[in-house]
């Protein structure tokens, strides 16, 4: 800052602009799950500022973060209020050197500015990134874990939704000659609203979270095997969704039908479910109707939508020899076909009473084995897809109460693995019933 240029700063400006500044900076709006990060339209007037009072003008106005009306310790606001001077003194000069002119913008000013402001927005964009990247890997955050690879898609889903406000900059920058200190409030404030509304939507979006893991502890309350089960499965789930490019809202709603795939277990008797040693053909017949039952259960939650015909049809196989209803092939939902590999893949990566876990890698052979006769190729390959880029953290060993059972002579099985695939799945490779 010592450096300058001081030129074209106005302080009755500058002053204004750092109370809009510290003002939006207190209003965040949460993007990432967890409440781990967040962005505010806070950088909407940091851009304004690089327009209206300069590079000096805008490191000024991004260290006024230091006074944001919010619960942070002082290590906190200081790194905030330096990264925000930074960025914007970057910014800044990204800004000059192409040719931007500082001040309120005129209409002669256009189109010309243009060019200037968007080098300045991915400048501050860039910066921000390197520094909240430096801070994450510093405190171990985002540093890998053995094979698994740095995760840098939340920082990257911040500074990108960040750009949207920044460009709001240049709207606030080219009204402020006309009508000055309201110029914000006349860009920004469409803004806040549509944040109370993604804000509410939010909270809807935890409350229905909060109720379908309360149904999953109930169901694995009920059956200790399954501890963990249904919140992996969701997970394998949403990684072979997103894979395969659906859009954020069905991502969801796959991932829900992976957290209730095994809530029919409620309508299972414990006694059952719980069984040391083989079932009888009636016990296994009862078990058969899980699927069912789940979606009898679940199917007036109006949210679920297309998650009910994962849950129903989860343990449908493309040779028809699934069930409930034997479907065939492409007659099976999409969603059932991704919840049967995901539930099938946490099966085997699993370590049980009645079993070890398989390694990650044997699991996935184990998957292609079965493609095109139990699993469709197309949801095995996408999970293996997002397995080697993601990584996959196998559970801890549990140990549950109770015994472990199979499912009911079929003839004389070769072997445990012929058993498994003539009952639920190859996850029950050793005793052939347990999910």
């Amino acid at each position: 800052m010592l450096v300058g240029p001081y030129s074209g700063i106005h302080l009755k400006t500058l002053v204004l602009v750092a109370v809009l500044f510290v003002v939006a900076e207190s209003i965040s709006t949460i993007v990432v799950s967890h409440g781990k990060m967040g962005m505010s339209p806070s950088s909407a007037v940091s851009l304004a500022a690089v327009v209206l009072v300069g590079p000096v003008g805008a490191a000024a106005v991004g260290f006024a973060s230091c006074l944001t009306i919010r619960r942070q310790n002082l290590v906190k606001r200081l790194f905030n209020g330096a990264q925000f001077a930074l960025a914007g003194y970057a910014a800044g000069h990204a800004y000059l050197l192409c040719g931007g002119s500082v001040g309120p913008l005129a209409r002669e000013d256009f189109p010309a500015v243009i060019a200037p402001y968007l080098v300045a927005v991915l400048t501050h964009t860039a910066v921000n990134s390197a520094l909240v990247g430096a801070l994450m890997w510093t405190l171990g955050g985002q540093r890998p874990q053995g094979r698994r690879p740095v995760n840098w898609r939340p920082l990257a889903a911040v500074e990108l939704s960040s750009i949207g406000y920044q460009m709001l900059g240049l709207a606030i920058a080219a009204v402020w000659g006309g009508v000055g200190v309201i110029a914000p409030l006349m860009v920004l404030l469409p803004l806040f609203i549509a944040r109370w509304t993604f804000a509410q939507q939010a909270a809807e979006a935890r409350a229905h979270e909060a109720t379908l893991a309360t149904l999953c502890q109930a169901v694995e309350t009920k059956d200790h095997y399954t501890r963990g089960h249904c919140m992996r499965v969701a997970e394998a789930s949403a990684m072979i969704a997103r894979e395969l490019g659906m859009p954020a809202e069905r991502v969801q709603k796959i991932r829900y039908a992976g957290m209730l795939h095994d809530i029919g277990k409620l309508g299972v008797p414990t006694k059952v479910l719980q069984k040391q040693g083989r079932l009888t053909d009636e016990e296994y017949a009862v078990i058969k109707l899980h699927p069912t039952r789940g979606y009898e259960i679940v199917r007036e939650i109006s949210f679920l939508d297309e998650a009910l015909d994962g849950i129903r049809h989860h343990h449908e196989k493309l040779d028809g020899t699934g069930y409930p209803m034997g479907l065939v092939g492409m007659e099976i939902p999409e969603s059932a076909r991704i919840i049967s590999v995901a539930d099938v893949f946490d099966c085997l990566t699993s370590t049980r009473s009645y079993k070890k876990a398989w390694p990650v890698d044997e699991a996935i052979a184990e998957l292609r084995n079965c493609a095109g006769t139990q699993f469709d190729p197309r949801m095995v390959e996408a999970l293996v897809r997002a397995v080697a880029r993601e990584g996959w953290s196998t559970p801890d060993v549990a140990e549950p109460p109770g015994g472990s059972y199979t499912v009911p002579e079929q003839g004389s099985p070769a072997d445990d693995r012929a058993a498994a695939r003539g009952g639920d799945a190859p996850a029950e490779a050793v005793t052939g019933g347990r999910e």
